[in-house]
């Protein structure tokens, strides 16, 4: 996996910007603006039994999303070199995993969300070997951290679509159920963009 990740990333531009709602895929022309630019990063931890995604739970007490699965990240500071930057930076506060213990292997395109942000996903994959309670979680935004198989996130049959309403606008998104936990929105269509871009022909 590591090899093909790499393959398919390494250099690679975003093409174009993922839609806030499934339903809005083919709609053409800039996204509305204004929006804010933010960076998550999509960890991945090499293991035993196959490479692994790391994922965060947002706090419960946050006006944003609370308790929502998430990647690590956070808005763009003015001070940041560039997106990647911006999500290395982030990871660290939030769960403290050091920018040293992660190897960036490429960009997945852009994914708008229906709170008016750009998001840039950069895939990085965690040095073994690691181990959860090795992170320190930041109480203020992260409720726990866990990993999920990629095998199981990037499996089509995995997956479904749901239709809501939020803020007045029907939103289709697609949701990924694993145990106990909910993976939907802005995380599951960035899951979904890799698995794409890892199965698109080169």
């Amino acid at each position: 996996m590591r090899a093909a990740l790499t393959a398919r990333l390494a250099g690679r531009a975003p093409r174009r910007a993922i839609p806030a709602s499934l339903a809005d895929e083919s709609a053409a022309g800039p996204a509305p603006a204004p929006l804010r630019d933010a960076a998550v990063l999509v960890p991945l931890v090499e293991c035993a039994g196959g490479m692994t995604v790391l994922l965060t739970r947002r706090a419960d007490h946050l006006d944003s999303h609370p308790g929502q699965i998430c990647f690590p990240g956070g808005r763009v500071d003015p001070r940041d070199r560039d997106v990647t930057d911006t999500a290395l930076r982030e990871t660290g506060e939030e769960i403290g995993l050091g920018r040293d213990r992660v190897e960036v292997v490429g960009r997945l395109d852009d994914c708008l969300t229906g709170t008016g942000f750009r998001v840039a996903p950069v895939v990085g994959i965690v040095a073994a070997p690691f181990a959860l309670d090795s992170l320190a979680l930041d109480p203020a935004e992260v409720a726990e951290a866990f990993e999920a198989p990629l095998s199981f996130l990037l499996d089509p049959a995995n997956r479904a679509r749901r239709t809501a309403v939020a803020r007045g606008t029907r939103r289709a998104f697609y949701v990924m159920p694993w145990g106990d936990r909910y993976i939907w929105g802005a995380t599951a269509r960035i899951l979904v963009n890799l698995h794409d871009i890892l199965r698109s022909p080169a």
